[in-house]
């Protein structure tokens, strides 16, 4: 076995075993007082799983039947909501069972207040739109029978926290429940929350009943689980020391298993367990009449936000949710941890495969890869353990289909930070291979395609390559297509005075784009050159850039070799700093690590390529405007090796502006999108020479680059437009396990950006933070052409304006104007969602409860705020670049004004520090 698989295999079984013991020890278990007898009473809604509670779907026989057996051997009553609609059926099938039944009539609010109009509901039975007061009718007629025909019926309720809805005032609701005690023989009262039998005009309401029924919920009271069941003893002796010798019943007590929290009140499967039971207990104990809410859980149940789903002892499949006697532990977290277990194993295999993997470089990465396993287990969990129906089908699908990808890229950048920070160092680098002094000198041409280029700005660069310390090379110089004399004539006349190994060309009518002029070139090359050198027009190159490249062809093997970019006019402006050093982090970096597997990316310029593979590639193509990555991509899967150095030997010139450096970087990425359309097949097996591990990096660098950056900018976008649903329709905000990654990704993205540029990259700490502001800039670039690539088949070659020619000189309007909208449009809507939710009181939902410090929400808050940043970033810059702050000028001047401070204060300067 080979060092590194041992190494890999150690780190996969430990990583592994850590994992399995954090599952183990935070294993949820709690103990409760057992419910040896049955419960005293629980609500029952017989409704289908499908069924909606506020539905027109009558209540069958055959269903309350079905639920009553459930029911029975848990509960020594039932109490029923409503006795229309099949709700009748409930007391004589309850009979059978030996329940007692305490039948409601269900009232709805009969005249409008503003207008005194009599209000039409949907009469349930036969769909048609009646009078309300027609429908409470009906319902006080059956509830009234269901009394006088079932002996097992003990109580009857009229109305359900009607005054807490505000249908009926409370002299109103006391005359109904006086009408209804007339016509039965059984205790008569009304269902409202605890408080309102406290509220002023509540005796007379207390006179019109038999008893209090009183619902406890400390759930919407903001209680913390642990003080929940004193909350509601306390509350109950409250409404007996204030109705003395009247008969008090607990009418609905409970916990949601699942849903937001409500400030302190945190939902959750082991507290509803944990809170029933210790209450059960302390209420058989002291003698309490009670009721829980509810027999069952009601998918359907949308009028109570994310928890009314959640109440029933048994789940909405009929299995109980949790044990009434013995511990208490969550039923799905075994099955969870061994999913996450076996994706841990599955995610970390591909580290037998690594070569020179260091320990902590194997540690990093199956820790990463566990925890990116446990995530999914959690997703996959929260998906068995909630009733995903509506919106929540809209925000877990959309969520998962982008987070996957999202998830990959993470992965992608941990590992790159692993190698690079804790891996055993580059070896493949052409500055740390050992080549014998040159025996040959393999004729070199060099191709410079120039279109309308600045003659200043090109006389630079073929001086530049006049001036090559190699003996044997030429130098192409192909202007194309521009029919300005003024453009062409001078670069004309000074490549006559150089000789006849610099060679000028003026081709005229040129089609494909720059590859079309490379294949003029081409051909215009010298039957002996074995070496074709790519420069772009405005790039000069150092003296020993041949001398020191050429000798990695003595490889047969060999068909390219790659140098960096780097330019020479990073001091015209900070914006112009910040966009060098930005460059610099994919030649320093991502163009380094990918070159230990042979898979670095082309990119034109700099680049020495063999003639030879370059012929087998097919020449230079016109059916992308990346012609240089899709060659150099075609020559690897031909089985070529490539070599990239860091050393720079080419300074070129920076894009003019923040316009240009978009059009640049929307060329690339468009670019990119059609090589991929055009090179995927050869990415099948057995379709190309391409190893395993190439694939690999070409596959996850699209994904990291053209896909994170375009899921980044759509999962932004379909954030915004989400908001309105959440705030006005009630649709379920994204919940923690999809919004975590979000924040997790953009804290990894940046201790992957701040760690590398501080190992890799020769850079100050402010250029660093330019660099981070340049590349979140172009996130809606990037996604931009790629929704282009699906749009258009062809685009035009965009020139990147360079050398302040008149290009960069044209007036130009605002540069980030979309991102802008958008980024402030995420902060706006981030904000509200986090300051109307701390808010005390808040209420900015349209639906029957307040926002109380949801973490939900503050996680969504704060994921918009965090995906505003690159659109921020961008109108940023937009705002900076024509200011006065973009010239080192001004902050000279401001520099030297804060050096004055100390003495104009009177205070001893500082001793100047040489430089």
């Amino acid at each position: 076995m080979r060092p590194g698989l041992a190494a890999a295999a150690a780190v996969i079984a430990v990583v592994t075993s850590f994992h399995a013991a954090m599952w183990l020890s935070m294993r949820p278990e709690a103990s409760a007082p057992n419910i040896t007898d049955r419960f005293q009473s629980l609500s029952f809604a017989p409704f289908a799983r499908n069924m909606s509670p506020e539905g027109d779907a009558p209540t069958t026989e055959a269903q309350v039947r079905s639920d009553m057996a459930v029911v029975a051997p848990y509960s020594r009553g039932v109490r029923t909501y409503s006795s229309t609609n099949g709700k009748e059926l409930i007391a004589p099938v309850a009979a059978e069972q030996g329940l007692r039944v305490t039948a409601g009539a269900w009232l709805n609010k009969e005249v409008d207040e503003k207008t005194g109009e009599p209000i039409k509901v949907k009469d349930k039975k036969t769909g048609e739109m009646v009078l309300a007061k027609e429908g409470n009718d009906r319902e006080i007629e059956n509830v009234v029978k269901v009394a006088r025909q079932n002996r097992n019926v003990n109580a009857v309720i009229v109305g359900n926290e009607t005054i807490l809805r505000g249908d009926m005032t409370k002299p109103e609701l006391a005359a109904v429940i006086r009408k209804v005690k007339r016509q039965v023989n059984v205790p008569v009262s009304t269902g409202e929350i605890w408080n309102t039998w406290l509220e002023p005009g509540a005796p007379e309401l207390v006179a019109s009943v038999d008893f209090i029924l009183a619902h406890i919920l400390p759930y919407w009271e903001d209680v913390p689980a642990d003080q929940v069941v004193d909350y509601a003893i306390n509350a109950y002796n409250r409404l007996r020391a204030a109705y003395p010798g009247k008969r008090i019943v607990i009418g609905e007590f409970g916990w949601p298993s699942h849903g937001y929290n409500r400030g302190a009140s945190v939902p959750d499967p082991m507290e509803q367990a944990k809170i029933i039971r210790n209450f059960v207990a302390r209420a058989d104990a002291l003698g309490i009449e009670y009721n829980i809410i509810e027999a069952f859980d009601l998918p359907k149940k949308q009028n109570e936000g994310s928890v009314g789903q959640y109440w029933g002892v048994f789940d909405a499949d009929r299995t109980l949710k949790f044990p009434l006697t013995g511990p208490i532990f969550e039923k799905t977290y075994n099955q969870t941890a061994i999913l996450a277990l076996l994706l841990g194993v599955l995610f970390t295999l591909p580290l037998l495969r690594m070569r020179d993997l260091t320990l902590t470089q194997g540690l990093v990465l199956a820790a990463s890869a566990n925890g990116v396993a446990a995530w999914l287990a959690l997703v996959v969990d929260y998906w068995l353990n909630h009733y995903v129906s509506g919106g929540d089908y809209l925000t877990l699908a959309l969520s998962v289909v982008m987070l996957v990808p999202l998830v990959f890229v993470l992965l992608y950048r941990i590992e790159e930070l692993a190698a690079v920070a804790f891996g055993s160092g580059p070896k493949r680098l052409v500055e740390e291979q050992k080549h014998a002094a040159p025996t040959r000198f393999p004729k070199v041409s060099i191709h410079v395609p120039a279109y309308r280029e600045p003659p200043e700005m090109l006389i630079q660069t073929i001086d530049a390559l006049a001036r090559l310390e190699y003996p044997n090379y030429e130098a192409i110089i192909i202007v194309n297509n521009t029919p300005d004399p003024a453009m062409v004539e001078p670069v004309r006349e000074h490549c006559a005075k150089l000789g006849e190994h610099i060679k000028f060309i003026n081709a005229e009518k040129v089609a494909g784009f720059k590859a079309g002029a490379l294949r003029i070139a081409l051909d215009a090359t010298a039957p002996d050159a074995e070496i074709i050198g790519v420069i772009d027009a405005d790039y000069v190159v150092t003296p020993d850039w041949l001398k020191d490249l050429v000798p990695a062809f003595d490889d047969p093997t060999v068909g390219l070799v790659q140098a960096p970019q780097d330019h020479r006019d990073g001091h015209r402006s900070p914006l112009h700093e910040a966009m060098n050093a930005e460059y610099a982090g994919f030649f320093d970096i991502g163009m380094v690590q990918r070159n230990e597997d042979d898979a670095i990316v082309v990119h034109g310029t700099m680049c020495l390529i063999r003639r030879a593979a370059m012929v087998e590639a097919g020449n230079w193509s016109s059916d992308t405007i990346c012609e240089d990555t899709d060659l150099g991509l075609s020559i690897a899967e031909n089985g070529w090796k490539t070599h990239y150095t860091r050393k720079r030997y080419g300074y070129g010139l920076l894009p003019d502006s923040f316009e240009a450096f978009k059009k640049q970087r929307h060329r690339w990425a468009y670019g990119g999108f059609q090589i991929i359309k055009k090179h995927w097949r050869r990415f099948l097996p057995n379709n190309s020479r391409l190893t395993t591990a190439q694939k690999r990096h070409f596959v996850l660098g699209w994904i990291s680059w053209l896909g994170s950056e375009s899921v980044g900018a759509f999962m932004a976008i379909a954030s915004l437009m989400f908001v309105p649903f959440v705030a006005y329709f009630s649709i379920s905000v994204p919940a923690h396990v999809l919004t975590l990654p979000i924040l997790i990704t953009f804290l990894v993205y940046v201790l992957h950006f701040i760690s590398l540029y501080r190992l890799r990259v020769e850079t100050t700490p402010l250029r660093m933070l330019g660099a981070a502001v340049a590349a979140s800039a172009v996130q809606f670039t990037v996604a931009k052409a790629v929704v282009d690539g699906f749009r258009y088949k062809d685009l035009a070659f965009a020139r990147t304006a360079k050398g302040n020619n008149w290009l960069a000189g044209a007036a130009r309007s605002f540069p980030a104007l979309p991102e802008a909208i958008i980024g402030g449009l995420l902060i706006a809507a981030g904000a509200y969602m986090l300051v109307a939710n701390n808010l005390p009181g808040s209420s900015i939902v349209k639906t029957s409860n307040d926002w109380r410090h949801i973490r939900e929400i503050n996680l969504y808050g704060i994921a918009l705020l965090v995906q505003s940043l690159p659109f921020v970033a961008a109108a940023m810059i937009g705002a900076f670049e024509p200011s006065r702050l973009n010239d080192f000028a001004t902050w000279r001047v401001i520099r030297a004004k804060l050096a004055a401070v100390p003495r104009r204060l009177g205070l001893n300067a500082p001793p100047a520090v040489a430089d």
